[in-house]
């Protein structure tokens, strides 16, 4: 939990409040009219804050990946894709010059 200050408060004290997140780990919340303003929290949390938000580029690509995989198609109950190739079968001699047919 985080320790609460209204602004007026937190100006008289801020010397006291950084040496309380630096040294004691606390984190603070500055309120103005009861409502939080901003907080005050150490380098090493706000590190572990950004770290959230942007993860390094190999845990989006493992996320992106997962994401792909785990989208099924309309009318798949399994998931699986499937691309359909058209053939047409057609009897030797019948075919274009290089395919079975007569040269």
């Amino acid at each position: 939990m985080a320790y609460e200050i209204p602004v007026t408060q937190a100006r008289a004290e801020l010397a006291d409040l950084i040496n309380r997140v630096v040294y004691g780990g606390e984190r603070v919340v500055v309120t103005r009219h009861g409502r939080p303003l901003v907080a005050l929290v150490s380098a090493a949390d706000l590190e572990k804050l950004d770290q959230l938000e942007n993860p390094p580029a190999e845990e989006q690509v493992i996320t992106t990946v997962s994401g792909v995989h785990s989208t099924r198609p309309a009318g798949s109950a399994t998931g699986e894709r499937r691309f359909g190739i058209a053939a047409e079968h057609r009897a030797p001699g019948t075919g274009v010059s290089g395919e079975g047919g007569p040269a």
